[in-house]
């Protein structure tokens, strides 16, 4: 009988020890997770954003014109 107890004890300390393992792990692959998943959207909102402002400045686009011509009346103004 002792050692039905013994065996008893065992098994369920051995199944907190995995399960506090496995909940351990699982807490730092989702750690992880998060972190690739916000790296993920900073990286591509970052492309996002310089791909509309190379657009944005493209040759012949409204803005570029007024750059353009901003510069010009610079140049003619700082002879």
């Amino acid at each position: 009988m002792g050692k039905a107890i013994a065996y008893l004890v065992a098994t369920i300390a051995g199944v907190i020890v995995v399960g506090w393992i496995a909940v351990s792990l699982l807490h730092v692959l989702v750690g992880a997770l998060a972190y690739l998943i916000v790296g993920a959207l900073v990286v591509g909102g970052g492309v996002y954003l310089y791909g509309r402002a190379k657009r944005s400045l493209a040759p012949g686009t409204r803005n570029q014109r007024r750059i353009e011509a901003a510069a010009k009346t610079y140049r003619m103004r700082n002879r």
